[in-house]
C-alpha cells in the first residue's frame, strides 16, 4: 500500500514525524565556549575566555588529553577562579578549560543504606555501584520556618546522661564541643548504634583517613552500619570536596526526612567544614576578619545548619549533632562561639574527665539543651536541676574536700554533695558497648535524686 492509499489521518501523522526529524537535524548543536588556564597559585586556578556560574563544574584538559575536574568558586572581571575537586598533577599552562554547565548532584534512595560514600557520592566500600533511585541537588531546598513542625517529642540516643539531663528533641540541632582525644567519635558511635531514629547519616568531614575505617569497623560496627549512610571526605581531600561531603550528608538526610523518616545526622566536624570554606575564601582574595576566618565562613555555617530540623507538620525530622573542635579547649574559639549562637544546645566534653578514665566525659555543668523545657515532664526537669545543683556544689568545693580542709556539718548542701557525688558520677558514666534507653534513664534519675523542692 502506497502513502497515497493511506487514510488522511495516517498520512498526516507520517508527515508530522518526518517534519520533526528534519527539525532535529537543522537544530544547531549547543555551542560551548572554551577558555584557557592562565595562572595557578596554591589550589586556585584562573581561567579566561569562558563563562560559568558559581558552583558549576569545568574540565581542565591537558596537552596529553587527560583532564581534571574543577568547580567555579569565584570570578573577577573576565577571570574565573576554579578550585580542583581532585589531584592537580599534570596541569600545564594554557590548558583548555571547558565548562560543562553541570552542577554536582547527590545520589538518593534506600539503596544508600549501609553504604560508605566519598564527597562526590561515589562508593568507597568496594560493594559495587550504588544504583541510586534518583539524584537531588547538593544545595537542598529551604524550609519555610512557619511550616516547620514544632519540637514536641524526645529522641532516644541511647546515652543515659543525655537522655535524662540533656533531653534531645526530634528535629533539634545540637553541638558536641570537644578538644582532640576526649572521646567524641566514640560518643557519636554510641548514638549511631543505640538511637531509635529510623535512619542515621554520618558525615566524616576533614578527619584523618585512618579514622574513617576505624570509625566504621570498630565504633559504628556492622549492626550500626545497616541503617546508616556514611559520607567520608578526609583531610587529604580538596577544600571543595570537604564542603561537598558536608552538603552531601545533609542532602541525603533531607531526602529521608521528606519521606517521613526520623533521621539522626552526625557531622564530624563543623570546624573542618569552616576551615575548608576559609581555605577557598582566602584563595580567591576574601580578606580575613576574625582570627583568620573570612566573613563568608560565618555566613556558610547557618546555611548548612538550618537545613536540618523538622519538616512540615506530619512529616519526618532531622535531629543533628555537629561536633566542634575546641582547639586548646578554648570555648571562645570563633567557630565554637558562632556555633553556640545558631544551634539549639551543646554538649561539652571535658578533658579532665577523659584523662580520669570517665566515659562519656560530658561536662554536665557546661552543657545545655535549649528545648528540654518543651519535651521533658516537670518531674524530670526538677530532678535534672537538682542533679546539676548537687553536682555543681561538689565541683565548687572540690579542692577543699580533696585536701581535707572541709569539716562535715559546716554546710548542709556540701554535706549532701559529698554524699551523692559517687552516685552522680556512676550515673554519668556508661560503657560504650551498652545503650540505655530513655525510659530506663528517667527511672534511674528519679531513683537517684531525692524528690523534694528546689533548694
Amino acid at each position: 500500500m502506497s502513502q497515497g492509499d493511506l487514510p488522511s489521518p495516517y498520512r498526516g501523522a507520517v508527515w508530522a514525524r518526518r517534519l520533526a526529524d528534519q527539525r532535529k537535524r537543522l537544530t544547531p548543536p549547543e555551542l560551548v565556549v572554551e577558555g584557557k588556564l592562565t595562572r595557578m597559585v596554591g589550589l586556585t586556578l584562573e581561567a579566561v575566555g569562558c563563562h560559568a556560574p558559581i558552583g558549576a563544574n569545568c574540565r581542565v584538559v591537558n596537552a596529553d588529553g587527560s583532564h581534571i575536574e574543577a568547580e567555579v568558586v569565584g570570578f573577577a572581571a573576565d577571570r574565573l577562579y576554579l578550585m580542583p575537586t581532585g589531584s592537580m598533577n599534570g596541569v600545564v599552562p594554557n590548558a583548555r578549560v571547558i565548562p560543562t554547565n553541570k552542577v554536582y548532584q547527590a545520589p538518593a534512595g534506600d539503596t544508600l543504606l549501609g553504604r560508605v560514600l566519598d564527597g562526590r557520592g561515589r562508593p568507597l566500600d568496594g560493594r559495587g555501584p550504588l544504583r541510586a533511585e534518583t539524584t537531588i541537588p547538593l544545595g537542598g531546598h529551604p524550609v519555610n520556618p512557619m511550616a516547620r513542625a514544632p519540637i514536641r517529642e524526645p529522641l532516644d540516643v541511647g546515652v543515659r546522661a543525655i537522655n535524662a539531663l540533656l533531653s534531645v528533641g526530634r528535629g533539634q540541632r545540637m553541638g558536641l564541643f570537644a578538644g582532640s582525644g576526649v572521646g567524641k567519635s566514640v560518643l557519636l558511635g554510641m548514638m549511631t548504634r543505640f538511637t531509635t531514629a529510623d535512619v542515621v547519616v554520618v558525615g566524616l568531614i576533614g578527619e584523618r583517613g585512618r579514622e574513617v575505617k576505624e570509625f566504621i569497623d570498630n565504633i559504628l560496627g556492622r549492626e550500626g552500619l545497616r541503617r546508616a549512610v556514611v559520607v567520608a571526605s578526609p583531610a587529604d581531600d580538596t577544600p571543595v570536596m570537604r564542603l561537598h561531603g558536608a552538603a552531601l550528608a545533609t542532602s541525603i538526610a533531607e531526602y529521608f526526612r521528606d519521606r517521613g523518616k526520623d533521621v539522626l545526622l552526625l557531622m564530624d566536624s563543623l570546624t573542618r567544614y569552616a576551615q575548608a570554606q576559609r581555605e577557598i575564601a582566602l584563595a580567591v582574595g576574601e580578606p580575613p576578619a576574625t582570627k583568620g576566618y573570612p566573613p563568608s565562613v560565618f555566613a556558610k555555617l547557618p546555611q548548612l545548619v538550618e537545613r536540618a530540623g523538622n519538616g512540615p507538620e506530619g512529616g519526618g525530622s532531622i535531629t543533628a549533632f555537629y561536633t566542634v573542635l575546641t582547639e586548646g579547649d578554648d570555648l571562645q574559639d570563633p567557630i565554637a562561639d558562632s556555633a553556640r549562637a545558631i544551634l539549639d544546645g551543646h554538649v561539652v566534653l571535658s578533658r579532665r574527665l577523659a584523662e580520669a578514665g570517665h566515659f562519656p566525659a560530658i561536662d554536665i555543668e557546661a552543657s545545655i539543651s535549649r528545648v528540654m523545657a518543651e519535651i521533658a515532664s516537670p518531674e524530670q526537669q526538677q530532678a535534672a536541676r537538682r542533679f546539676k545543683q548537687i553536682y555543681s556544689t561538689y565541683q565548687q568545693n572540690r579542692d577543699l574536700i580533696s585536701i581535707g580542709a572541709y569539716n562535715r556539718g559546716t554546710d548542709r548542701a556540701i554535706d549532701e554533695a559529698i554524699e551523692f557525688h559517687p552516685r552522680l558520677m556512676e550515673f554519668l558514666a556508661q560503657d560504650m558497648r551498652n545503650g540505655v534507653d530513655i525510659r530506663t534513664s528517667l527511672q534511674q534519675l528519679m531513683a537517684l535524686i531525692p524528690q523534694r523542692g528546689e533548694s
